[in-house]
């Protein structure tokens, strides 16, 4: 018995700690940070890519690397930079494009547009946390100075890196953030080094740039020629466009002006551009230069699999140019930051997803906090890291599709934005950066076709889950609160004088006779004393999508009958939620009437879960029973007729 107590004692500590501090739901309260802080959060996983990116564009473009890079850079410069400050000042508080977009469509073809975009973001976002400790651990075991016994563990490498990177955002996001800062400067530095000292190699070997320079006319007639094979090769170095939806994402983290409010939060945005802009200008100057010196310093053969350049181009001159001492430094500095890249996307995740499923009633009370979903997220990446084997190649794919089309929409929610505020010159030109993403993001579909299908299981997975939790449930109270206008709260103070009877009632005509007919009917089938009075309480389909709500009462008297009246995106919810604020009003339990429905149970059932209507007496029953588990101050529920 003891032993049952104790252990029954650190449950509840234990859900204590789950659910307490760092709440992530939707307009919650985030400790703050400066932009700069912020930056190197999101930077872990934007600057990360230097570690791969150089080889992946020599692997692509060849010698033309430089050219494609530079197209790269100027997309990012001028479509991706562009987009996502509008981005942030339309959606200011993390909600990114995807909010933008939701709002363009009700109802459940809306909620389901949102689920298969958080399809692609949680292919986004989970990945990055997979195939960057993955690259981390490829680091790690392909270094001549790790131990032997490493071979052969790559998988089990990976999973602790993932369950590190975890447990560092189980203790907080000021943890995290003070990780980036250092991790961020101290890569930073060691890149630049590295790139100034291939620099200074090639002003002492001015050869190279002849022999590029040859080798490039050789293969391609004119520069014309040259920038146009470019721009077809530059979608292969989409991976360089990575970090900008996080960068929005963890908005809430970055701390403002004092005279900051929810509703206009101008000191963040600014600060969010400030953000946004430096991360870019700076990657584009590490890319631009690095794509350079590598691809003038380094042979084409050694970027191929298993050459001493793949997968390490600026490593691989770190230890060539500087010795084997700032080498390593290099390497450990390139896995401490691979595997703190998923950070950035843990963050983001943490801030997105909570603003959608929990309000479409699609996942569970608890996503609304930290902790436990990020104990999820971490169950997730690692099911993933086992599945590919923790294979970098293999999730490459799904990591391109998930940040272009992210991207994609994140154009096409600003171009439609500067349409519907009727400017013709921003619809032009973000309808010409929304097009070059599409090209983008259909052409590296077509080259990886993989990714989407991983896309896929994670936009099945999210739908399938998301709906067997919205069907849990549907017969919760749903209401945030309940607001009464002056009316309709004289109403519920007269009615506390005597036997607060209500009836259930859809209006047709609204005239003063469907009233007397339905008081007539109600009185008669249900047994009502002709000498109590009777309110009426209407509740109107909204948005049967949506799930958590305020409930807004307004009184209506039409002749000598009170009129509650209400909009909901479920009746039976909505009315066992006012019937338990008047309870409470009150202190008497009130009596509700209802008419018995006609039809097939199974029918009316499938009607509610997805119209917000059925057979609502036993529906509102059943949302009591659930909302009071005491039986004698439970709204007493009659079905006549």
């Amino acid at each position: 018995m003891a032993g049952r107590i104790r252990a029954k004692k650190y449950r509840k500590r234990v859900v204590f700690w789950l659910l307490s501090k760092d709440r992530a739901e939707a307009g919650g309260h985030h400790p703050k940070h400066a932009w700069w802080q912020v930056m190197c959060l999101t930077g872990v996983d934007y600057f990360s890519t230097l570690g791969y990116q150089p080889g992946i564009a020599a692997l692509a473009a060849g010698a033309l690397s430089p050219i494609a890079t530079l197209i790269l850079v100027l997309l990012t410069l001028l479509g991706a930079l562009p987009i996502y400050r509008q981005v942030a000042t339309i959606s200011p508080h993390g909600e990114g494009s995807i909010a933008m977009l939701e709002r363009l469509l009700s109802w459940w073809q809306g909620k389901l547009f949102v689920l298969c975009l958080l399809g692609f973001l949680a292919t986004d976002f989970i990945i990055t946390i997979t195939l960057s400790a993955a690259d981390a651990t490829a680091h790690i075991v392909e270094n001549p100075l790790a131990p032997a016994f490493l071979d052969g563990q790559s998988v089990s490498i990976t999973l602790f890196l993932i369950g590190l990177l975890g447990a560092v955002f189980l203790k907080g996001f000021r943890e995290a953030i003070g990780i980036a800062v250092f991790l961020v400067a101290a890569y930073l530095l060691l890149n630049f080094i590295v790139i100034c000292a291939g620099i200074q190699h090639v002003w002492q070997n001015p050869s190279v740039i002849n022999d590029w320079q040859r080798l490039l006319f050789a293969e391609h007639s004119n520069p014309l020629a040259m920038l146009g094979a470019a721009a077809f090769l530059f979608p292969k170095l989409a991976l360089g466009l990575s970090g900008f939806e996080t960068g929005v994402a963890v908005m809430p983290l970055v701390k403002g002006n004092p005279n900051d409010t929810e509703a206009h939060p101008r000191g963040r945005v600014l600060n969010t551009y400030k953000l946004l802009t430096l991360a870019a200008a700076i990657m584009s100057v590490f890319l631009l230069s690095s794509s350079l010196v590598t691809t003038l310093l380094i042979p084409l053969s050694e970027f191929q699999p298993g050459g001493a350049a793949s997968g390490r181009a600026l490593a691989y001159l770190a230890h060539k140019y500087l010795g084997n001492f700032v080498g390593t430094l290099y390497d450990l500095s390139t896995i401490c930051i691979l595997w703190f890249a998923g950070a950035s996307a843990m963050a983001g995740l943490l801030n997105i997803v909570p603003r959608y499923l929990p309000r479409y009633g699609m996942a569970p009370n608890w996503a609304r906090y930290s902790r436990p979903l990020v104990l999820v997220y971490t169950a997730i990446a690692f099911a993933v890291t086992i599945l590919f084997n923790a294979n970098v190649d293999a999730q490459g794919g799904a990591y391109a599709t998930g940040v272009l089309v992210l991207m994609s929409s994140a154009a096409f929610a600003v171009t439609l934005a500067a349409y519907y505020r009727r400017s013709r010159r921003g619809t032009i030109v973000f309808s010409l950066i929304t097009l070059v993403f599409l090209y983008t993001t259909v052409l590296n579909i077509f080259e990886r076709p993989d990714g989407v299908k991983i896309a896929a299981f994670f936009i099945g997975a999210i739908v399938l889950t998301s709906l067997i939790s919205r069907v849990w449930r549907s017969t919760e109270i749903r209401a945030e609160q309940v607001q009464l206008d002056d009316t309709a709260r004289d109403f519920i103070t007269a009615a506390s004088h005597h036997a607060v009877r209500i009836i259930a009632h859809r209006p047709r005509t609204g005239t003063l006779e469907e009233y007397l007919f339905k008081e007539t009917e109600m009185r008669s089938d249900n047994h009502i004393p002709g000498s109590d009075p009777v309110m009426f309480l209407e509740v109107k389909i909204s948005d049967a999508s949506e799930f958590v709500e305020t409930i807004q009462v307004e009184g209506v008297q039409i002749g000598n009958y009170p009129i509650l009246r209400a909009r909901s995106a479920a009746v039976p919810n909505a009315i066992a939620a006012i019937l338990l604020e008047i309870r409470d009003r009150t202190g008497n339990i009130p009596h509700a009437y209802f008419g018995w429905a006609e039809g097939n149970p199974v029918q009316y059932l499938l009607r509610f879960l997805l119209f917000g209507e059925g057979d609502t007496a036993v529906i509102t029953r059943e949302v009591l029973r659930r909302a009071e588990k005491n039986p004698e101050n439970r709204p007493s529920i009659h079905v006549g007729g």
